[in-house]
């Protein structure tokens, strides 16, 4: 499958900046299941160029502006081929060492609700235990836009009942690791049918290491394995660790900042408009 994609983000100041710094992590990497074919990120028209592999092997940009500034419109998008490979993830070209990933955040500490949920899961593998558990977050937590913030823990999500895809994927974290299972919080892009409230915002999943695969994506937001609708940008331990673009700027007195994905098949150029979670 071939995925047309157009990510843009306005950062609207109501005051001119004095400076401002932005890091961006917008360029899919070449992997066994995903190709990208025409890929380009501009800001303010401006195509950047000087991607570098970060800590976890995604490529990453910093960028800065100096002097005033008035409204910076960041664009990535281009063609990716992709591939269903029964949710493998493979194929990269720099690892962080396994236990890295068992380290637990403070947007993934567990308190008793959530290593109850981890131990209930059933499984005598690693891999039936996994698919257990994207099926039990998938039940317990109901998508329900505004109900949390970027903010929210996986546990005060969990006690709600309630998130979104950022607060399903921490809460499956925090269980995982809790089993002794290296997990990652994965961004990037879903082409759904628009049907599904849970997939209108840009994703976010995550990915588990079982011995003799390898690593498998997992979206307990849709409780399944990754296909060849996903497109993958970045990783991290949670959500902080895995956004797209982060940055900070001085002199401003407000900042408003409105996102816009658009991502299609190829062959029917049709696109879907979706709104970057926030």
């Amino acid at each position: 499958m071939e995925l047309v994609v157009r990510h843009q983000t306005t950062y609207h100041y109501t005051s001119a900046t004095g400076q401002v710094a932005m890091l961006l992590r917008l360029l899919p990497a070449p992997l066994d299941c995903q190709t990208p074919l025409q890929w380009e990120v501009t800001v303010n028209d401006l195509p950047v160029g000087s991607f570098s592999p970060n800590a976890f092997g995604d490529a990453e940009a910093f960028i800065q502006h100096r002097t005033a500034a008035g409204d910076v419109v960041i664009v990535a998008g281009g063609v990716v081929r992709t591939q269903d490979r029964m949710g493998v993830v493979s194929g990269f070209a720099q690892e962080m060492p396994l236990p890295v990933y068992l380290r637990q955040t403070s947007l993934t500490t567990p308190d008793a609700s959530l290593v109850g949920l981890a131990r209930s899961c059933p499984g005598q593998d690693a891999l039936t235990r996994l698919h257990a558990l994207t099926s039990l977050v998938r039940e317990r937590i109901t998508y329900a836009p505004g109900t949390t913030s970027s903010a929210s823990t996986a546990a005060q999500a969990l006690a709600q009942g309630e998130g979104v895809c950022q607060d399903q994927a921490h809460i499956f974290l925090s269980a995982a690791r809790i089993l002794g299972i290296p997990a990652r919080y994965v961004t990037g892009y879903l082409l759904t049918s628009g049907d599904d409230q849970a997939v209108t915002e840009t994703h976010a999943w995550t990915e588990a290491w079982v011995n003799d695969l390898g690593w498998i994506g997992f979206d307990p937001t849709n409780g399944i394995c990754v296909t060849d609708h996903y497109i993958r940008l970045c990783c991290g331990l949670d959500a902080r660790e895995a956004a797209p673009v982060c940055g900070s700027v001085s002199g401003a007195t407000g900042i408003v900042i409105q996102a816009d994905v658009r991502i299609s098949e190829a062959a029917t150029g049709a696109p879907q408009q979706m709104q970057q979670q926030q």
